[in-house]
């Protein structure tokens, strides 16, 4: 372990943090000329369409139940799963002004994500073995890379009965444009949200998608072709995330993927495409960038056998397509409208680690628990509770926290470990302070605070703990968007 490095990451958790009497670090105002394009293009690299998802499938509930693979990866399944995982989902315009929304959310609608396909096994003519980047505007694949025999032998032995594996990388610049120093933060958050985002749409196409725990940073860049220095020249750099498998078991990936083994199995990949340029000029943040280099490098995340899901008979149900379509960004809430006992109840279930999506996706230990601000719930007091997802949260928090004002009363009813700290206090000014000082937070039914087991998870994985601290978070996010949706 680096103590460099976790210096590194504790440094710049405090410098990006906004407290009561300032933000974090940013810009201060928006170069709206310089905006980063949205939208990552590979000029010279052929593009295959691909279809869009049906609705009328399954349903909702249905997303959080085990996916059971059919016999061939096809490109109807392929495109579902791009879609609904990174696709767009909408335009609006206003005042001659014109953006997209996409169906994974994103800080500031800023979307760093890039998403890529690694196609270990042939579609069709067109989609052939080799590495294509996602282009969501087009909904299509720009093909990056060819594979040569011998180097798809070489990815077959390492992926046996694995038809695609799906990358995810960020463009730090994108977030950085508005944010500052605290982009680095949003961009693995939002990590977090594509992860889960995707695992949810393989599952309408009834893929399972796992983790690859092994695969280094490194690895993932080389196969993805994010370390081709010449194909980006100048163009923002691509930082290597998360390497996913659509697989029914999970058990025969590989426990280590180095980038040795990466750049042997694509040594004789014919590659293409240049990178194209999102913004004219850039402005350096240097603890962003530190914090990047202290957390990379990580493979072996140490990854939990799953529960059994829960099976939940009551609460919304709608169709999954359109759930998934239709998610939004609430900007405001009325500050009366109540949310049911059932719809609460489904709500904390889903919160709670299960083998299926999402869950698949990130199966790691949770490290997150849930403080919920309860104003407006059906049958429970207003006040402040806490669902401790951690086997040993609620009592590491109570320790460390030794209020006399707190009560940390289990609350019975509910297969979850939910504790009440203070009942019968109207809560809804706190919320609202502690985000940001935004209405929505004290007008809601509940608004969520997400607290991080810090210290244990940068004791146990290094510095590049606090990137899979975001990605939780962002997954759980996902999580209550599509329930607050459906």
């Amino acid at each position: 372990m680096h103590h460099a490095d976790l210096a590194t990451v504790r440094h710049y958790h405090r410098l990006s943090k906004h407290l009561p009497e300032r933000y974090a670090p940013g810009p201060g105002q928006l170069d709206w000329a310089n905006q980063p394009d949205p939208f990552r293009r590979f000029a010279g690299s052929p593009l295959v369409a691909l279809p869009f998802a049906q609705h009328g499938g399954i349903r909702y509930q249905q997303l959080y139940q085990p996916a059971t693979p059919p016999a061939a990866l096809d490109r109807a399944a392929l495109g579902a799963m791009l879609e609904l995982g990174l696709g767009l989902s909408a335009w609006k315009e206003f005042e001659g002004n014109r953006w997209p929304l996409r169906n994974n959310p994103s800080s500031g609608n800023l979307h760093p994500t890039e998403g890529y396909v690694v196609l270990l096994q042939a579609i069709d003519d067109e989609l052939q073995p080799g590495v294509y980047h996602y282009a969501p505007r087009e909904h299509a694949l720009e093909r990056r890379a060819s594979f040569g025999s011998t180097g798809l032998a070489a990815l077959q032995v390492l992926f046996p009965a694995v038809p695609a594996l799906l990358g995810l990388s960020s463009i730090h610049w994108r977030e950085a444009w508005k944010y500052g120093e605290r982009a680095f933060r949003y961009c693995q958050h939002d990590v977090g949200h594509a992860a889960a985002a995707l695992a949810f749409a393989a599952r309408v196409a009834n893929w399972p998608l796992h983790l690859v725990a092994g695969a280094s940073d490194n690895a993932i860049a080389a196969l993805l072709g994010l370390d081709r220095d010449d194909d980006f020249g100048s163009a923002e750099a691509e930082h290597p995330d998360l390497l996913l498998a659509l697989c029914n078991d999970p058990g025969a990936l590989p426990a280590r993927l180095d980038v040795v083994a990466a750049r042997g199995a694509i040594r004789d990949a014919g590659w293409c495409g240049r990178a194209n340029h999102l913004s004219d000029s850039h402005i350096d943040w240097h603890a962003l960038e530190q914090v990047a280099e202290a957390t990379s490098g990580a493979q072996g995340w140490p990854i939990i056998a799953l529960p059994a899901p829960v099976a939940i008979d009551d609460g919304a149900n709608p169709d999954a397509v359109m759930t998934i379509r239709l998610r939004r960004s609430a900007v405001g809430m009325d500050g009366s409208s109540r949310l049911s006992q059932a719809a609460f109840t489904q709500l904390l279930a889903r919160l709670m680690p299960a083998a299926a999506a999402p869950w698949t996706a990130l199966p790691l230990q949770p490290a997150i628990s849930l403080l919920l601000f309860v104003h407006h719930v059906e049958g429970l007091a207003p006040g402040l509770y806490l669902l401790a997802r951690g086997a040993d949260h609620a009592q590491q928090l109570q320790d460390a926290i030794d209020s006399p004002h707190l009560r940390w009363q289990s609350v019975p009813g509910y297969r979850q470990p939910l504790y009440c700290l203070s009942d019968n206090t109207d809560w809804r000014e706190a919320a609202k302070m502690l985000s940001c000082q935004q209405d929505i937070a004290a007008d809601g039914a509940l608004a969520v605070a997400m607290l991080a087991d810090f210290g244990r998870s940068l004791n146990q994985l290094g510095a590049a703990g606090y990137r899979r601290l975001l990605w939780e978070c962002g997954l759980l996010g996902q999580i209550l968007y599509l329930q607050a949706e459906a």
